[in-house]
């Protein structure tokens, strides 16, 4: 196989690696029921006149399927922490006990499950665009090529077909997991 076909063939393939990857940690944030500290990833709160992720100022943990605890390194840092997760909008009502920060998630209501569901979808679909992208990318780079024979040309394209296909399944079967996980009461 020429070298500028392998190397087109090796950059769309991390193309199409960082398109699932992206996507994975996209449905991480698509709360599915159960609590998980994932959940208040996208909070920042104020801390020494900066804004810093609650990860970097906090233990968050999970106790059981309906809490989140977040335990601050500093104690003053509770009514930061508070207003981080409130002004997030997130969705949830954190309480205060003076010694951490407890959030009780409440249980999905169907029509919030179809919500995400169809948030899920419209984040599977944006994936399978980039990888289309991808491919459409390698296909052009591969008709440029002036040193390799029509037949090494068309193969090479066949093989970007086939990593396309292979990752648009992966997409699907990433999708039928995540439905699987939000609709399971």
């Amino acid at each position: 196989m020429n070298e500028e076909i392998k190397f087109i063939l090796d950059s769309t393939r991390e193309s199409m690696d960082a398109s699932i990857l992206h996507l994975e940690k996209e449905f991480v944030n698509i709360r599915a029921g159960k609590a998980s500290p994932a959940m208040v990833g996208s909070v920042m709160v104020e801390y020494y006149g900066s804004q810093t992720p609650l990860s970097q100022v906090a233990n968050v943990n999970t106790p059981d399927a309906r809490t989140i605890s977040i335990q601050p390194w500093e104690k003053s840092m509770l009514q930061e922490i508070e207003r981080g997760i409130m002004l997030a909008n997130i969705g949830f009502n954190p309480m205060n006990n003076g010694e951490m920060i407890i959030i009780n998630v409440p249980p999905l209501t169907e029509e919030r499950r179809k919500d995400l569901v169809k948030q899920a979808k419209g984040e599977a679909e944006d994936a399978k665009v980039s990888i289309r992208t991808a491919r459409q990318d390698a296909n052009k780079e591969i008709k440029k090529l002036e040193d390799a024979s029509e037949d090494l040309k068309s193969n090479a394209e066949i093989d970007v077909q086939d990593l396309t296909d292979t990752y648009i399944k992966k997409v699907d079967e990433l999708l039928v997991v995540k439905e699987k996980e939000i609709m399971t009461v």
